[in-house]
């Protein structure tokens, strides 16, 4: 699949998309109107990108972060006052080489970090880890779902997929996007699931001994 050297960034505040992962959107703002637009008529490419804190209206390239994941839009519905909700299928990463400012939607200069191989399989062992940990975080949720059990299911996908559903930190899963070799994104996403798996367990007599120290 050749990808291009020019795409839109769509900064948000809170959202880190990685390949593979869906994505809907409410698109209302004018100028990602536009961009949506745009977008339908080329390569259908939209580079998500995480803030760092605030938009800056200036045109700052230092607000947002350097990696971020471009999403393919697989779906348009235009709503009749001009907005859209957009359905963006997560494609590759990439890294921001340069942005401009010439449209009222940013666009950059990227390059696309290597796609995972067609063949790649994570080490037995650490599948079964990771879905063990995954399990364990969902709690009760798990019930329903098939993925932790459909064997057809690829490894990018279940990393993938977690890294960015769970109820992490956006700077914890922006963390685990600029990993770029799949096998230490799994190896990082099962670190922070024992972490915050101690973090639960401990964090009721974490609670009680600030009680009784006050």
């Amino acid at each position: 699949m050749s990808l291009p050297p020019l795409i839109p960034l769509f900064p948000l505040p809170s959202v880190v998309l990685f390949p593979q992962v869906l994505l809907p959107l409410h698109i209302f703002e004018p100028r990602y109107r536009e961009m949506v637009r745009d977008v339908a008529a080329r390569d259908e490419l939209i580079g998500m990108i995480l803030l760092r804190g605030e938009e800056d209206p200036t045109g700052s390239t230092r607000d947002v972060y350097s990696v971020g994941c471009a999403g393919r839009m697989v779906r348009k519905i235009d709503l009749p006052d001009g907005r859209s909700n957009i359905l963006l299928q997560g494609a590759r990463e990439f890294v921001v080489r340069e942005q401009q400012f010439e449209r009222p939607y940013r666009q950059a200069i990227v390059e696309w970090l290597p796609p995972v191989e067609r063949e790649f399989h994570l080490a037995a062992d650490t599948r079964q880890r990771l879905v063990s940990r995954i399990r364990v975080a969902l709690g009760e949720k798990q019930e329903g779902i098939g993925i932790l059990t459909d064997p057809s299911v690829s490894d990018e996908m279940l990393v993938n997929l977690f890294a960015f559903a769970l109820d992490f930190p956006v700077a914890e899963k922006q963390g685990l996007l600029e990993v770029a070799d799949l096998a230490v994104r799994a190896d990082r996403l099962i670190d922070t699931l024992e972490f915050h798996a101690l973090e639960r367990e401990f964090s009721p007599s974490i609670e009680s001994s600030k009680l009784r120290v006050q």
